[in-house]
């Protein structure tokens, strides 16, 4: 058995994807601001997914004329299936959902609502791709619910409101998309985002237009393509990475930070008031996210042979020799092939420790 140094597994992960939720999260309530303006919320759905994707478009060529873009692995032809579902669920259901849900919610409560995205990617990484799921893990995911659920409680259950389920249904597409993103986790992040930008965005463009919205003014156009590119476009390479490092549960996990940061801009943008239950709710949600911050994941482990390409450096996983044709320098990325190997050492389920575990989370 091979023995790995003790390393940080915290690093680049959790900063990628908390920034990733502070990229997102800032996108709430400026989007609330945009259908206040009059702006169709399909139409509007469509306009963030358009921007996201001509935007990374615009950097991703200023990149390669400049020759500052990072090596990555290409998006394969067997990845356009998952590519396609990405689009469907996550560029086209989910936003569409979203937007509905904010034309009919308070901005706080609706950006807080978005904490369902955490336990919904968790529970799908759970039971269908069997990552470990530990009891912090859980009872953070269970505190977030909690405060979910005091949050959109009004009353009865007839008193719930549909912008709540919509937003709550959106989240659950998502969740759908977390866990199909991270299949293509090892590929160029800015591709994938770039192309589900610019799928999602001209399917719901289209039909929104063919349903009778009309394209808001200059003003309308450029806060879209701000909020788009930023808290959509920016947000998702950044996400997708933070997969690469970490897995679909426990990026959901940190990406749980993102309502709070809506919640907090939606109070002086919108004058909502801070009540009790927006603030027992958010101790709640704070909870959660507490939990899942604190959890480790050790044990002896077995990497099976495989052959893939992505961004890589050479490490204890990464031994293998170059032939003349492997790009130099480090990182790169070209297509390599990992040998055998049991070892012990803290871990997440990045690209190379995806192995299944039993419901129960052990090992």
């Amino acid at each position: 058995m091979i023995r790995a140094p003790r390393r940080s597994v915290s690093w680049p992960g959790v900063p990628l994807a908390l920034t990733a939720a502070l990229l997102f999260g800032a996108s709430a309530p400026f989007a609330k601001a945009l259908l206040g303006s009059g702006i169709n919320p399909w139409l509007l759905a469509g306009l963030l997914y358009l921007a996201s994707g001509l935007g990374l478009a615009v950097l991703r060529l200023a990149r390669q004329t400049l020759g500052t873009a990072p090596a990555e692995a290409p998006l394969a032809r067997f990845d356009l299936p998952s590519l396609g579902l990405i689009v469907l669920f996550g560029g086209i259901a989910g936003p569409v959902l979203l937007m509905l849900g904010l034309n009919a919610t308070p901005a706080a409560t609706a950006a807080l609502l978005l904490n369902l995205e955490g336990p919904a990617t968790m529970a799908i990484a759970w039971l269908a791709y069997r990552e470990n799921v530990d009891r912090r893990l859980l009872a953070g995911a269970a505190a977030i619910l909690a405060g979910t659920a005091l949050l959109s409680w009004r009353g009865g259950p007839k008193e719930a409101g549909w912008g709540a389920l919509a937003i709550a249904g959106a989240c659950l597409a998502w969740g759908i998309d977390n866990n199909l993103t991270r299949r293509l986790s090892a590929a160029d992040p800015v591709d994938l985002a770039l192309l589900k930008g610019l799928a999602a965005g001209g399917v719901n463009f289209a039909l929104a237009l063919a349903g009778g919205a009309v394209l808001p003014g200059l003003g309308g156009l450029a806060g879209a393509a701000a909020v788009g590119f930023l808290g959509y476009g920016l947000s998702l390479v950044l996400f997708v990475l933070a997969l690469r490092h970490l897995g679909a549960a426990r990026t959901g996990a940190y990406f749980s930070t993102a309502p709070f940061i809506g919640a907090v801009l939606a109070v002086p943008l919108f004058g909502e008031p801070v009540t009790a239950r927006l603030a027992a709710g958010g101790a709640l949600m704070a909870l959660g996210v507490a939990l899942s911050l604190t959890e480790a994941h050790e044990h002896e482990h077995g990497h099976e042979a495989v052959e893939h390409a992505h961004r890589h450096a050479h490490d204890l996983h990464h031994c293998h020799a170059h032939g003349p044709d492997d790009p130099p320098g480090e990182p790169h990325a070209h297509r390599h092939r990992h040998l055998p190997l049991v070892h012990r050492h803290p871990h997440y389920p990045d690209l190379h420790h995806r192995h299944r575990h039993p419901p129960g989370g052990a090992a």
